[in-house]
């Protein structure tokens, strides 16, 4: 397979699991964002993109210096995943998310920095690993991401308090399941923390 069709391939699985999240209420509006590698290039979605709508054309393509190779402007966030390809070299994939139930779980305190979500079922850490929580701050800023980069190698994904979860994979179908499984994680997480787990 020629590297037009690989590439072609990729941005496909990518809009896939985009449009698949979109479905399921994983993201409204024109919020998240979502990324791959190939070779030495980042592809991530376009800033302002909807993951219902997106198109292969509305990836912006990134140096791994993040100098911007195309003329399409990156979603403000792409600092998020060129830290994590950048510490994690065995990433290939990166989706960030606005799941209700990631962020209503970001908000409880006392949770653990590097391990912030309880193991209810065993299919997190399976599928996932350990999720860090990552403190608040506004969302596109350096402070984010000096606050993200800081913590990129003591977790598997990052829960962005009062904002969402980051989920890195070897693939883009990997880091779709990892976000499914992260929400769904919360989820249940969230019905249970008042009540007693027999």
């Amino acid at each position: 397979m020629g590297s037009e069709e690989i590439l072609d391939k990729k941005l496909e699985e990518a809009i896939w699991a985009a449009k698949c999240l979109f479905d399921r209420g994983r993201t409204t509006g024109s919020s998240g964002n979502i990324s791959f590698r190939l070779g030495d290039s980042i592809y991530i979605s376009g800033s302002g993109t909807c993951f219902g709508l997106l198109k292969k054309e509305e990836f912006a393509v990134l140096s791994l210096d993040g100098t911007l190779k195309n003329g399409v402007k990156p979603s403000k966030e792409w600092p998020l995943h060129l830290a994590v390809y950048e510490q994690r070299p065995d990433t290939a994939a990166v989706i960030h998310t606005h799941g209700r139930y990631a962020a209503l779980w970001s908000f409880m305190e006392g949770l653990d920095e590097r391990d912030c979500i309880p193991a209810h079922t065993p299919y997190l850490k399976m599928k996932v690993g350990r999720v860090g929580v990552v403190p608040y701050e506004k969302p596109g800023s350096k402070e984010l991401f000096a606050a993200f980069e800081e913590r990129v190698p003591f977790s598997d994904a990052y829960l962005l308090k009062q904002h969402g979860a980051v989920v890195p994979a070897e693939s883009i179908t990997e880091a779709f399941f990892g976000i499914e499984e992260l929400e769904e994680g919360c989820f249940t997480a969230w019905n249970l923390k008042e009540k007693p787990v027999i």
